[in-house]
């Protein structure tokens, strides 16, 4: 059975806020969607009609087996039209996020993998995000990844993922941060958590806010030829 638009957008909402795998809050998914709090109820009682979501009371909602397919499903063709944007329309990665939005909606499955055919069965969206498969699940990335929070000092290392976040991405491309360039860990403030980085491949030093790190996933370098 189709699910609208907007049961879609609360179970990739609540996927976002990891309801995967634990409880979310009514407050957060209001946040997360800005709609009312009163929206928010009326929406999981649909959802657990459907069996997308369990509610639990006084603790939150977490997505079924059903509800992460769905939500996967969705992320799929958010991802897989992000891919086109980027690589065939020349949109910039902070650019593809709202046009993926409105084009997944609109999108049946049969278009999708037509369209994952011509880009030649991609792997990853264009902010290093994986793409789910066809029937839902999702491969476990290979590749350890490393918050650049967490890293320390004079480590090398590439940026494979950022968060699929419109004013993350557009504050990394006017800061020309870029996916899969190799860097080199320069210092880290002790106030706020902002990071002093080397670009590599260019010789150039960037500096990258603390709150914009939290969001920022790498594989670590150091010993490794690639």
């Amino acid at each position: 059975m189709r699910i609208s638009p907007s049961k879609e957008d609360y179970l990739k909402a609540i996927y976002d806020l990891d309801g995967a795998h634990k409880n979310v809050s009514n407050k957060d998914i209001a946040k997360a969607l800005s709609v009312s709090a009163a929206s928010v109820s009326e929406m999981n009682t649909r959802l657990v009609k459907e069996n997308l979501i369990s509610h639990i009371p006084y603790k939150g909602v977490q997505l079924t087996k059903k509800g992460i397919k769905s939500a996967n499903l969705l992320i799929r063709k958010h991802r897989i039209w992000e891919v086109f944007l980027y690589e065939v329309l020349d949109f910039q990665w902070d650019e593809v996020h709202a046009e993926a939005d409105r084009l997944e909606h609109a999108s049946s499955d049969l278009l999708i993998e037509r369209l994952n055919e011509f880009l030649d069965y991609p792997k990853y969206d264009p902010h290093g995000g994986l793409i789910p498969n066809a029937d839902g699940t999702v491969d476990k990335n290979t590749i350890p990844l490393h918050s650049l929070a967490s890293i320390s000092i004079a480590d090398e290392f590439r940026i494979k993922e950022v968060a699929d976040d419109e004013d993350l991405l557009a504050y990394l491309y006017t800061n020309n941060i870029i996916l899969n360039h190799s860097y080199k860990l320069l210092s880290r403030d002790a106030y706020d958590g902002s990071v002093f980085i080397l670009d590599q491949e260019t010789k150039t030093e960037l500096a990258i806010s603390g709150k914009a790190v939290e969001k920022i996933q790498v594989k670590l370098l150091t010993n490794e030829t690639s």
